[in-house]
């Protein structure tokens, strides 16, 4: 299963583990967390620590997903 962790606001978040063919299927599938889905449209998106921006990226058993919420800082 593809591991799925959160970054920023979201790091309070336990990782998930989803069996899931592409980031749409875990858009849907996150989209039922209230505190989750109001981050889900302002979110870069790293794939095995690269960005992507196409939802219908395949994603493998062995994937890491990592959700990046926009965050201030100095």
């Amino acid at each position: 299963m593809a591991k799925v962790e959160f970054l920023g606001p979201l790091s309070n978040k336990e990782s998930l583990e989803v069996d899931i063919k592409n980031l749409q299927e875990l858009r849907d599938i996150l989209k039922k967390d209230s505190e989750i889905s109001k981050w889900l449209d302002v979110c870069s998106i790293a794939v095995n620590d690269e960005l992507v921006f196409n939802m219908d990226i395949k994603i493998d058993k062995n994937d890491k997903i990592v959700l990046l919420p926009p965050v201030c800082g100095g």
